[in-house]
């Protein structure tokens, strides 16, 4: 779901840099630097692309806290604007940022910047609190934390528009919002807080709704591994495969084995459930990752997505010359760490805690994971379990394993009972699926497990569903190729001329 660029695999794959950094590849489905993707171009893809001139960063004084009158504290917070575009008396476009750094690469591709061309927009990037370069604190303390929330994003981007408002001189310049994954939550939240300030909004990929035990993920993880050859044979043999894992790590032989086959840092030992629960939640997470961005455009640097589908992985554990199941799927997940050029996979779950406990905004946690993390111990929950029962992971991965990181993390207030008043807090803040709206798009890819929470049937005939068959995350978001299917190819076409009857209104 944000403007970040390393998409990488795995619920909790790391890389290992040493022994002081243990970094999540993707922790509560967030991708290290966050959901959405540097934007793909074919001619980057073919060789041939040349980097275009990008816009400088900018800054806005911004306040700290927006609902506390008495604190006057403000703090600078990064921004990136394209006039290229512009004609007087056009709109302005903003892409909210999320959980990871802001790229300026999204002011020059991207399929909002074709509209801003067509509607001859001014648009703007705003880097979202507490993510990339926009520190409000002198740290990530839990107790400087208070200050992230979604809420408080939505009121910097408020103050934000009035801004653009102001200097472009027009205060009834049209505002559209676009946003992709959690950004796509906001972009949807704005129109409902803010009316008086956004014309339109384009909520890509958005969950709505906060909810703890994310168990239909691995559902349509499962589901979507059916598209493969449209029958079971690849959750088959990954069923196999986990089947085998377990088996071996009942025995000294076995577990050193698996340490062997699968690269791993260290020794497994078997009375660590903690450690024992990362280890599977990393294997599966090599099939989310590849799941949740499925043949998307994101550019080919570094993105794993671009060049592993679901056939590349399916393939694979179909493919009984490769061996048994166990030896595929450790073929599988080599394979990705060869794509990082990662030297061995580390599970060891107190080293992912220690790193998420460091709060300066240089360590390994300021990339996003710990700001995430805290964002859905006390906002939202998105926790992919293993309890959804008809999925071939196995279930070593409860709900409790990621609940007890929260405590973990930040200290024994952030208990179960904290995570599930707060999810339930934001659903009435927000209204879950039940939202409000109106002149909002929700589009949403089939493939993409986040669409799960989102909204893929119309609210009302001004608050539409887009439902993209065979897409994954955001790829509606990402420039256009000459290989999309003819469904997000629609689904472009039908946003842009959306856009235009809502500014004509």
């Amino acid at each position: 779901m944000s403007t970040s660029y390393n998409i990488v695999l795995g619920l909790v794959a790391v890389l290992y840099l040493g022994c002081d950094a243990y970094i999540p590849r993707m922790l509560h489905g967030r991708p290290r630097g966050g959901f959405v993707g540097t934007p793909g171009n074919k001619h980057r893809l073919l060789g041939s692309y040349k980097t275009p001139t990008l816009p400088p960063e900018q800054w806005f004084t911004q306040k700290l806290d927006h609902f506390n009158g008495a604190d006057q504290r403000v703090w600078q917070q990064r921004y990136f604007v394209n006039d290229t575009y512009y004609k007087p008396g056009g709109p302005i476009f903003v892409q909210i940022g999320g959980e990871g750094a802001a790229d300026p690469i999204w002011l020059v591709e991207g399929a909002w910047v074709t509209y801003g061309k067509v509607y001859g927009a001014y648009l703007a990037n705003l880097e979202h609190r507490f993510y990339g370069k926009s520190h409000p604190t002198e740290d990530m303390s839990t107790e400087n934390l208070r200050y992230l929330s979604s809420e408080q994003a939505l009121a910097d981007l408020a103050a934000f528009i009035v801004f653009l408002k102001e200097s472009l001189g027009d205060p009834d310049v049209k505002v559209i919002t676009f946003g992709g994954s959690y950004p796509g939550s906001l972009s949807a939240w704005f129109r409902l807080k803010y009316p008086h300030l956004v014309d339109g909004a384009v909520a890509s990929s958005a969950p709505l709704l906060a909810e703890v035990n994310f168990v239909e993920y691995l559902q349509v993880v499962t589901d979507s591994l059916r598209t493969y050859d449209g029958t079971d044979a690849c959750n088959s043999a990954v069923q196999q495969a986990t089947n085998m894992i377990t088996d071996n790590l009942a025995t000294l032989q076995g577990r050193t084995q698996i340490k062997n086959m699968f690269r791993l840092c260290d020794s497994i030992d078997p009375n660590i459930q903690n450690d024992i629960a990362n280890l599977y939640s990393t294997f599966a997470g090599n099939f989310e990752g590849v799941v949740q961005y499925n043949k998307d455009n994101r550019a080919f640097e570094g993105a794993v997505g671009s060049n592993i589908t679901i056939d590349t992985l399916c393939g694979m554990m179909t493919d009984s010359s490769l061996g048994n199941p166990l030896q595929r799927y450790a073929k599988i997940s080599n394979m990705l760490l060869d794509v990082y050029s990662t030297q061995c996979l580390d599970f060891k779950y107190d080293k992912m805690i220690d790193s998420m406990r460091q709060t300066a905004w240089s360590s390994s946690a300021g990339e996003g994971g710990r700001q995430w993390t805290y964002q859905t111990c006390t906002e939202f929950g998105f926790y992919q379990s293993s309890d959804y029962p008809n999925q071939p992971f196995g279930h070593s991965f409860p709900i409790k394993f990621w609940t007890t990181q929260c405590q973990d993390i930040f200290g024994s207030s952030f208990n179960d009972a904290l995570i599930n008043a707060t999810a339930k807090r934001s659903n009435d803040d927000y209204g879950a699926l039940g939202i409000k709206v109106s002149k909002v798009l929700f589009p949403n890819g089939s493939i993409d497990p986040w669409h799960a929470l989102g909204v893929t049937q119309d609210l009302n005939p001004d608050a539409r569903a887009i439902y993209i068959n065979g897409t994954a995350h955001c790829a509606n978001m990402y420039p256009s190729s000459p290989d999309d299917p003819i469904q997000l190819v629609q689904a472009r076409k039908e946003i842009q001329y959306t856009i235009g009857q809502w500014l004509q209104s």
